[in-house]
């Protein structure tokens, strides 16, 4: 128990690694992910093929599929929470880390590590697809603007695993945390755009929006891409917080 906070961190932070890398639902998930995301990215493609592709970015055809796809990274945040509490894993891990706060922490750290870079490939993948099959037919795209808007889609992405993860923290169950989750990025932030249209910018997934999606200069009441970030961040470390806090105080 006399282990130095300088040793304590990276060991808590490898030990949360070791367990998500070593969790078969983890890499399903992600696979499944990926081969979802270029399934919708063809049907896209093709829509965007047979109308009017002349018009529109290769960006944003490429990454229509993240309103779909982020469904795959809230039950993958929701899971890596969850998942320990479904079978009692939860009392060997406190028995073992017994810094709530840290070991909580790392949790979500370590999650953003895997998450960042498999954001990244996933949605880079799309766009790849939507280039290679649009570059003839709709206008191109600069290096340097593509890239920032795919670190844009994998920060969104990444903020929302952690985001689920948190909520799943809180409610410790898998399918109830489940059901709130995509509940709001599916039916209440959607339908909430004709209810409270002056503050939806101002919710995560909204907020998100505006991360990686590139918009015309016409359009009104928008975010710039560090704006939609820093609200984004925010949410999530709101989240976070309420978990680590209601975490340390109750019984496992």
């Amino acid at each position: 128990m006399s282990v130095s906070s300088s040793r304590k961190i990276p060991q808590i932070l490898g030990a949360e690694l070791d367990k998500l890398v070593t969790l078969p639902w983890m890499w399903l998930t992600l696979m499944g992910t990926f081969i979802l995301n270029l399934v919708l990215a063809a049907a896209f493609t093709s829509a965007g093929l047979q109308g009017a592709a002349g018009t529109q970015s290769i960006l944003n055809i490429g990454l229509a599929s993240m309103e779909y796809l982020q469904a795959g990274f809230i039950i993958l945040g929701i899971l890596a929470t969850c998942s320990e509490y479904s079978g009692g894993q939860i009392r060997t891990t406190l028995t073992a880390i017994p810094w709530r706060g840290l070991q909580l922490s790392a949790k979500h750290l370590a999650l953003a590590i895997i998450t960042i870079p498999a954001a990244f490939i996933i949605a880079a993948s799309s766009v790849l697809y939507t280039f290679i099959m649009m570059r003839d037919t709709a206008p191109g795209v600069e290096l340097d603007t593509m890239i920032g808007t795919l670190i844009g889609a994998a920060g969104y992405l990444t903020l929302t695993t952690v985001l689920s993860a948190a909520i799943g923290s809180l409610l410790r169950r898998t399918t109830p945390a489940l059901v709130v989750v995509l509940g709001y990025y599916f039916i209440i932030s959607p339908l909430s755009g004709d209810i409270l249209p002056d503050i939806r910018n101002y919710f995560p997934d909204t907020a998100g929006y505006y991360m990686y999606m590139t918009l015309s200069s016409e359009e009104i009441n928008v975010l710039t891409p560090m704006q939609g970030t820093g609200i984004s961040m925010l949410w999530t470390l709101v989240f976070i917080t309420a978990a680590i806090v209601l975490y340390c105080k109750r019984d496992a």
